[in-house]
Protein backbone atom coordinates (compact mmCIF):
# COMPACT_ATOMS: atom_id res chain seq x y z
CA UNK A 1 0.00 0.00 0.00
CA UNK A 2 2.98 2.33 0.61
CA UNK A 3 4.41 1.53 -2.77
CA UNK A 4 1.10 2.55 -4.52
CA UNK A 5 0.79 5.82 -2.58
CA UNK A 6 4.24 6.48 -3.69
CA UNK A 7 3.98 5.44 -7.05
CA UNK A 8 0.59 8.28 -6.94
CA UNK A 9 2.73 10.72 -5.17
CA UNK A 10 5.37 10.83 -7.78
CA UNK A 11 3.29 10.86 -11.09
CA UNK A 12 3.94 14.17 -12.98
CA UNK A 13 -0.23 15.06 -12.88
CA UNK A 14 0.70 14.59 -8.88
CA UNK A 15 3.87 17.18 -8.75
CA UNK A 16 2.64 19.52 -11.34
CA UNK A 17 -0.96 20.01 -9.54
CA UNK A 18 1.33 20.62 -6.27
CA UNK A 19 3.42 22.97 -7.74
CA UNK A 20 0.52 24.90 -9.69
CA UNK A 21 -1.08 25.23 -5.64
CA UNK A 22 1.91 26.76 -4.54
CA UNK A 23 2.35 29.30 -7.30
CA UNK A 24 -1.98 30.03 -7.43
CA UNK A 25 -1.19 30.70 -3.58
CA UNK A 26 1.56 33.07 -4.22
CA UNK A 27 -0.43 34.47 -6.79
CA UNK A 28 -3.01 34.89 -5.38
CA UNK A 29 -1.32 37.12 -2.66
CA UNK A 30 0.38 39.13 -5.04
CA UNK A 31 -3.19 40.01 -6.80
CA UNK A 32 -4.58 41.04 -3.36
CA UNK A 33 -1.92 43.42 -2.80
CA UNK A 34 -2.98 45.32 -6.81
CA UNK A 35 -6.52 44.90 -5.51
CA UNK A 36 -6.08 46.63 -2.30
CA UNK A 37 -3.00 48.40 -2.56
CA UNK A 38 -2.61 49.94 -6.24
CA UNK A 39 -6.62 49.17 -7.96
CA UNK A 40 -8.50 50.55 -5.10
CA UNK A 41 -7.38 53.44 -3.74
CA UNK A 42 -7.64 55.52 -7.27
CA UNK A 43 -11.28 54.21 -7.46
CA UNK A 44 -11.55 55.70 -4.21
CA UNK A 45 -10.47 58.72 -4.95
CA UNK A 46 -12.13 59.20 -8.13
CA UNK A 47 -15.87 58.06 -6.07
CA UNK A 48 -14.37 60.75 -3.84
CA UNK A 49 -11.82 59.59 -1.03
CA UNK A 50 -13.80 56.50 -0.70
CA UNK A 51 -11.74 53.58 1.63
CA UNK A 52 -13.72 50.31 0.66
CA UNK A 53 -11.53 48.34 3.03
CA UNK A 54 -14.17 50.94 5.43
CA UNK A 55 -17.14 50.49 3.90
CA UNK A 56 -19.40 48.49 6.47
CA UNK A 57 -22.86 48.56 8.22
CA UNK A 58 -23.07 47.71 11.80
CA UNK A 59 -25.44 44.78 12.51
CA UNK A 60 -25.31 45.35 16.48
CA UNK A 61 -23.54 47.68 18.35
CA UNK A 62 -20.38 47.00 20.69
CA UNK A 63 -19.68 47.69 24.00
CA UNK A 64 -18.73 51.42 22.98
CA UNK A 65 -21.83 52.49 21.08
CA UNK A 66 -21.27 54.02 17.66
CA UNK A 67 -20.97 55.66 15.30
CA UNK A 68 -17.32 54.08 13.86
CA UNK A 69 -15.58 55.90 11.75
CA UNK A 70 -12.74 52.96 10.51
CA UNK A 71 -13.65 48.93 10.59
CA UNK A 72 -10.59 48.19 12.93
CA UNK A 73 -12.32 50.94 15.55
CA UNK A 74 -15.61 49.19 15.17
CA UNK A 75 -14.33 45.50 15.74
CA UNK A 76 -12.12 47.03 18.47
CA UNK A 77 -15.23 48.10 20.27
CA UNK A 78 -16.87 44.39 19.53
CA UNK A 79 -19.47 45.70 17.35
CA UNK A 80 -21.38 43.46 14.81
CA UNK A 81 -20.76 44.42 10.75
CA UNK A 82 -21.43 43.59 7.79
CA UNK A 83 -17.83 44.08 5.98
CA UNK A 84 -19.51 45.46 2.08
CA UNK A 85 -16.12 47.03 0.94
CA UNK A 86 -13.49 43.87 2.34
CA UNK A 87 -16.04 41.80 0.01
CA UNK A 88 -16.31 43.98 -2.84
CA UNK A 89 -11.95 43.67 -2.37
CA UNK A 90 -12.29 40.11 -2.70
CA UNK A 91 -14.53 40.05 -5.94
CA UNK A 92 -12.51 42.45 -7.94
CA UNK A 93 -9.46 40.10 -7.04
CA UNK A 94 -11.52 36.82 -7.36
CA UNK A 95 -12.28 38.82 -10.93
CA UNK A 96 -8.65 39.34 -11.91
CA UNK A 97 -7.55 36.08 -10.85
CA UNK A 98 -10.18 34.07 -12.63
CA UNK A 99 -9.14 36.21 -15.91
CA UNK A 100 -5.67 35.67 -15.60
CA UNK A 101 -6.27 31.62 -15.35
CA UNK A 102 -8.53 31.63 -18.35
CA UNK A 103 -5.79 33.81 -20.21
CA UNK A 104 -3.22 30.58 -18.77
CA UNK A 105 -5.89 27.93 -20.31
CA UNK A 106 -6.69 29.69 -23.56
CA UNK A 107 -2.78 30.03 -24.40
CA UNK A 108 -2.28 26.49 -23.18
CA UNK A 109 -5.11 25.09 -25.41
CA UNK A 110 -3.56 27.60 -28.13
CA UNK A 111 -0.43 25.65 -27.88
CA UNK A 112 -1.79 21.93 -27.60
CA UNK A 113 -3.66 22.68 -30.92
CA UNK A 114 -1.08 23.62 -32.81
CA UNK A 115 1.10 20.62 -31.70
CA UNK A 116 -1.46 18.29 -32.45
CA UNK A 117 -0.69 15.76 -35.23
CA UNK A 118 -2.85 15.86 -38.09
CA UNK A 119 -5.58 13.33 -37.70
CA UNK A 120 -5.19 10.47 -39.86
CA UNK A 121 -7.29 9.82 -42.89
CA UNK A 122 -9.15 6.54 -42.81
CA UNK A 123 -8.31 3.96 -45.37
CA UNK A 124 -10.45 2.85 -48.28
CA UNK A 125 -11.03 -0.54 -49.94
CA UNK A 126 -10.25 -1.23 -52.88
CA UNK A 127 -13.67 -2.39 -54.97
CA UNK A 128 -11.81 -5.76 -56.73
CA UNK A 129 -10.34 -7.26 -54.10
CA UNK A 130 -11.83 -5.06 -50.90
CA UNK A 131 -8.48 -4.69 -49.57
CA UNK A 132 -6.86 -2.04 -47.66
CA UNK A 133 -5.62 1.27 -49.35
CA UNK A 134 -4.08 4.63 -48.31
CA UNK A 135 -6.85 7.37 -50.23
CA UNK A 136 -3.79 8.83 -52.05
CA UNK A 137 -3.33 5.54 -53.61
CA UNK A 138 -3.46 5.40 -57.46
CA UNK A 139 -3.32 1.12 -57.35
CA UNK A 140 -4.36 -1.02 -54.84
CA UNK A 141 -1.07 -2.69 -52.99
CA UNK A 142 -2.82 -5.94 -52.98
CA UNK A 143 -4.44 -7.00 -56.57
CA UNK A 144 -2.33 -4.02 -58.11
CA UNK A 145 -5.50 -2.81 -59.67
CA UNK A 146 -6.29 0.58 -61.18
CA UNK A 147 -8.22 2.61 -58.89
CA UNK A 148 -9.94 6.01 -59.33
Amino acid sequence: MLKEFREFAMRGNVVDMAVGIIIGGAFGTIVKSLVDDVIMPPIGLVLGGVDFSNIFLTMKQGAQPGPYSTLPEAQAAGAVTLNIGLFFNAVVSFLIVAFAVFLLIKSINRLKREDEPAAPTAERSCPYCCGAVAPAATRCPHCTSQLA
